[in-house]
């Protein structure tokens, strides 16, 4: 089929070398010149992507008409903090019957929207699927094998994403719990700067499993305050992608919270980073989602309090540690 990926960056390319690599017309978005130019004529992404040779069926574009009004697949796969008028700016070359899929991981700022309640806000009528799951870019580029998660409310919709994407290194499972694979992927982010924090500071594996067993609870109290089901967060979205981001050495949240809890100044870290680390950003919007559900998330604000108010990690370690002891499962 037909298909389009609004995004250049390095998730948008290897998602478009995969649909290439299966035989599907593939036009590339990019809002960049440099990375245009280099796809056409080098079939590489080194911006972004470095070192990793792309297919050469994909064309990029800085058009959007051209690159949407033929495509019967739509992947948006922007920063959270400009989905919406990446996916405004386009919508009007958007075919009526086009399967909308959302591979950007985050909350929108302000609204606390999950991503694909703003692209279906911006396309009305479309199917929209969630993609999420544990994929580092480079990874499926690469062609190493990879197991994500298609939600949708329409079955249908979740079909044709699998059926488009699935190969013989790529794995796509269906769920029809769309906030649950939403808030999976996009909190773990946070959780991942948490992990990353705890390894700067100079803690051990036992702190960095604590931190994760107990990131996955937070998550999933949230989720569940939103209507997602709880076993979706033991699965691919919640699970596997937390366990990845938060021990990947090609973690971007990760990194950054490595930096800032060695002492780097939050905005040094991020001038130094080519691409976008949602987790910083979804931050604040995990924070206030929880203070409007009444949720408690003391690892989500503790990460809030050092990234955003100068709290220091060693502090906020020891503040977490302190708490009052308690049952390990909510009641």
């Amino acid at each position: 089929m037909e298909c389009a990926v609004v995004g250049g960056g390095a998730w948008g390319s290897a998602l478009a070398h995969l649909l290439a690599s299966g035989a599907h017309g593939v036009r590339l978005w990019a809002r960049e010149p440099d990375v245009v130019e280099h796809v056409n004529t080098a079939h590489a992404n080194p911006r972004f992507l470095p070192g990793v040779s792309l297919h050469p069926g994909i064309r990029a574009t800085g058009s959007m008409e051209e690159a949407l009004h033929a495509a019967a697949l739509v992947l948006y796969v922007a920063p959270s903090h400009v989905i919406r008028e990446v996916v405004r700016a386009g919508a009007v070359f958007v075919r009526n019957d086009a399967v909308a899929v959302v591979a950007t991981k985050g909350l929108e700022q302000g609204t606390l929207a999950v991503m694909t309640d703003v692209v279906r806000a911006e396309l009305p009528a479309r199917a929209v699927v969630a993609l999420s799951g544990p994929s580092f870019a480079l990874e499926v580029a690469q062609g190493m094998p990879t197991a994500v998660v298609a939600a949708s409310e329409s079955h249908d919709a979740a079909a044709v994403v699998q059926q488009a994407l699935s190969s013989a290194v790529f794995r796509v499972y269906s769920n029809d719990d769309v906030m649950g694979v939403e808030l999976g992927g996009a909190l773990k982010n946070v959780m991942a700067v948490a992990t990353g924090m705890a390894e700067g500071v100079g803690l051990g594996l036992n702190s960095r499993a604590a931190l994760i067993t107990r990131g996955l609870a937070e998550m999933t109290r949230l989720g569940v305050s939103l209507g997602a089901r709880g076993e979706t967060f033991a699965g691919l979205a919640g699970m596997g992608d937390l366990v990845l981001t938060c021990t990947g050495a090609l973690s971007r949240n990760r990194h950054v919270g490595v930096e800032v809890g060695r002492g780097r100044p939050l905005d040094q870290v991020l001038a130094g980073m080519e691409s976008v680390a949602e987790g910083v950003t979804t931050t604040r919007g995990a924070h206030a989602l929880a203070e409007r559900q009444g949720i408690e998330m003391p690892i989500v604000n503790a990460v809030r309090r050092i990234l955003f108010e100068g709290h220091r990690p060693s502090t906020a370690i020891a503040d977490l540690m302190g708490r009052e002891l308690r049952s390990e499962r909510d009641t």
